[in-house]
């Protein structure tokens, strides 16, 4: 199968470059002209995407893989991956659109971060027609290290939603109790220490502060802005379901503060020394 991958950023440009070490990668393509030599792709990649069997959209969401579908020339047969972070309802919508097409549509929502895209370690969650995704199953074992197939189309999106809303309430909720460790007088990196010693311990205290704050790195490879893009998606799909979105809410709100203020481009990591501030605009005071 000839695959193509549509979006070269931390996210894609590592799955880009995992097919291309395992001679997979046919195209590639980027909105931004010179983010195929950043990739560090092969010369031999072409950008002629229209060929592609297999697509791999690796783009802020299902509206940027809609407005590439509708521009390529297309063949009967060809399977769109949308890898993105979206609504279910859009993933469902842009199936029923391509379907006509001949075209074959997969929502395989992924999580990992920048560093599992790199390693071709990411876990996908997926929906769409099983014998689809047994299909492509060669392509993703090259970029995934777990697959869990949900449902039919959207499933995967709506599962992304609500992985996102619990890791990033988890990741505020953690910064606000350790921000309070540090007024009280505490080693930050110590009580760190404790939380994965006990119940508390998560991703966010195993590897999100040692790897990305403590040290000072302060680089998670992701802004604030995707992660209120993802808790706004999430909240409008909580809000469709008649809740509940209590902590999806308060995520959501501490976030579009800090995107509101102008902080939209940061690295995420930064959230930690900046939530007092932003925690208290949030609420007003």
């Amino acid at each position: 199968m000839r695959v193509g991958v549509v979006g070269l950023g931390q996210m894609g440009g590592g799955i880009a470059r995992c097919l291309d070490r395992a001679g997979q990668l046919h195209a590639a393509r980027d909105s931004k002209p010179d983010q195929r030599r950043v990739a560090g792709l092969s010369e031999g990649v072409s950008d002629d995407i229209d060929a592609c069997d297999v697509l791999l959209f690796v783009v802020p969401s299902t509206t940027q893989v809609a407005d590439v579908m509708a521009e390529i020339d297309t063949h009967d047969g060809q399977i769109i991956v949308d890898l993105t972070t979206s609504h279910p309802d859009q993933s469902k919508a842009l199936a029923e659109t391509l379907r006509p097409r001949g075209l074959a549509y997969v929502d395989a929502a992924m999580t990992g971060g920048a560093a599992g895209a790199d390693a071709g370690k990411l876990t996908l969650m997926m929906g769409g027609d099983a014998e689809v995704i047994a299909q492509i199953a060669p392509v993703l074992d090259i970029i995934s290290a777990q697959r869990f197939h949900l449902g039919e189309v959207g499933a995967g999106h709506a599962m992304k939603l609500v992985h996102n809303l619990i890791l990033h309430s988890a990741f505020l909720a953690t910064c606000e109790g350790l921000t309070l460790a540090e007024k009280a007088g505490l080693d930050v990196a110590r009580a760190v220490d404790v939380l994965n010693a006990g119940n508390a311990r998560s991703f966010v205290t195993e590897v999100r502060f040692p790897r990305d704050i403590l040290g000072g790195v302060m680089n998670g490879r992701s802004v604030i802005s995707n992660l209120e893009k993802d808790l706004g998606l999430a909240r409008r799909f909580a809000d469709a379901l008649g809740g509940p979105s209590v902590y999806t809410d308060l995520t959501h709100d501490v976030l579009r503060t800090a995107t509101d203020g102008g902080d939209g481009g940061t690295d995420f990591s930064y959230l930690f020394p900046m939530f007092e501030g932003l925690a208290k605009e949030a609420r007003g005071e």
